[in-house]
């Protein structure tokens, strides 16, 4: 069988990454992974061999969606990073018979440069943004390249969309990164209306982001808050330890009022507003909410994925602005909803987005009408199930067309 390296940059890339690599090997194949950005946490769950710097930065890896950020890149190395890791990439790659790209433009130069064949999954890039993609230079010149085999787009509209610009043919086999989340699993306790919670994975923007939350549910009017069928629900990632979250929260009036002992909750308390907090249980959570407040990437997108409404609340960054928010509501569709975001008065910005939250949670109480433009957003946004399988399968088939597994 074939010797395979992947190559992600970013969390969510490299979640679908490790979703690639361990249904490549359960066929056969040799997979190794490459992660330019962060720790690689998703191949090490899943024991993929990694190689790269694995270095986290304070950007988390998009410093690009912003001047500050750009400029934080550029003091902390990260540039000088990518160049060492483009090197280290180049010597290595000679022993793999197919490199994967799962990420953006920096991961398919880095395949294209390295001069082996390799196939891609543009997970991140979408004709739904703007109705055309446009690609960053030069991204057009790799995909072009003959040593490009196969081309994966995330959405139906994107592979029409750049067969017709690349001249040649992109297929959409499904997003990987949704079959976990559509995989049934034992749900949290039935309530009438769940309200999940969202607020992200990247610190320091995580701490934020808490904060920000926890001002939107002060908000919620006590009719909503003291009724016992309703409930606020977070995932939260362990980033963030229980003496962290709590000396975060305990300066704006927050107390603990239980603990599991297995670390698998926590609850928090603030007058009528009670917050139950869950570790490791993301994908029973969002399966189990009814309506999701969300301050990520790709937690949102399998929000949107699993029919499930959404309303962002924009942070500080330097992910989740109001521009990324904007551009994700693009991406998703009508099923995303977010206030008006006054730069100027924040507390606007969490009375409204409370608002939002009670306008939606009446709007799926009253008619079926959102719920059904949840379930055509879904398909039409993420696709169906099977996404895992489906484009490996694709790749073992290039693999024996190439005879690669010489």
């Amino acid at each position: 069988m074939a010797k395979l390296l992947i190559i992600s940059n970013g969390h969510g890339e490299d979640v679908s990454g490790a979703l690639l690599a361990t249904e490549l090997q359960r066929i056969g194949h040799h997979v190794e992974a490459f992660p330019l950005v962060g720790q690689g946490n998703a191949y090490q769950n899943e024991a993929i061999n990694i190689h790269g710097f694995r270095r986290e930065f304070s950007t988390g890896g998009i410093g690009y969606t912003s001047l500050f950020g750009r400029f934080t890149e550029l003091i902390e190395g990260q540039i000088f990073y990518l160049a060492l890791s483009f090197l280290r990439l180049y010597k290595i790659a000679i022993n793999y018979d197919l490199l994967i790209v799962v990420g953006d433009v920096v991961p398919l130069l880095a395949a294209w440069i390295s001069q082996r064949k390799f196939v891609v999954y543009l997970v991140a890039y979408s004709s739904h943004y703007e109705g055309k993609l446009y690609l960053p230079w030069p991204a057009s010149l790799c995909l072009k390249s003959k040593r490009a085999l196969e081309i994966y787009s995330r959405d139906t509209l994107t592979s029409e969309d750049l067969t017709i610009q690349l001249h040649k043919p992109v297929v959409f086999l499904g997003n990987p990164f949704m079959d976990p989340v559509l995989t049934p699993t034992n749900k949290l306790p039935e309530r009438v209306f769940r309200l999940g919670i969202l607020p992200g994975s990247r610190r320091p923007e995580l701490d934020n982001n808490l904060l920000m939350i926890l001002y939107v549910l002060e908000c919620l009017p006590n009719s909503f808050l003291s009724n016992s069928d309703f409930s606020l629900d977070m995932a939260l990632v362990n980033a963030i330890g229980n003496k962290e979250l709590l000396a975060l929260a305990s300066v704006h009036g927050w107390h603990c009022i239980d603990e599991s002992w297995q670390n698998r909750f926590i609850k928090l308390l603030k007058g009528s507003c009670c917050l139950t907090v869950h570790r490791n249980s993301f994908i029973e959570l969002l399966q189990s909410s009814d309506l999701l407040l969300c301050m990520a990437g790709t937690a949102t997108e399998q929000a949107v994925g699993l029919a499930k409404p959404v309303v962002q609340l924009p942070g500080k960054g330097p992910q989740f602005t109001s521009s990324f928010a904007e551009a994700q509501r693009r991406l998703l569709g009508k099923t995303v909803f977010c206030a008006k975001d006054d730069s100027f008065n924040k507390r606007n910005l969490f009375s409204e987005t409370a608002n939002l939250v009670l306008e939606i949670f009446e709007q799926l109480q009253q008619d079926s009408q959102l719920k059904n433009d949840c379930v055509k957003e879904a398909f039409f946004r993420l696709g169906s199930k099977g996404g895992t399988k489906r484009i490996t399968s694709s790749i073992n088939e290039l693999i024996f067309k190439y005879g690669l597994n010489e």
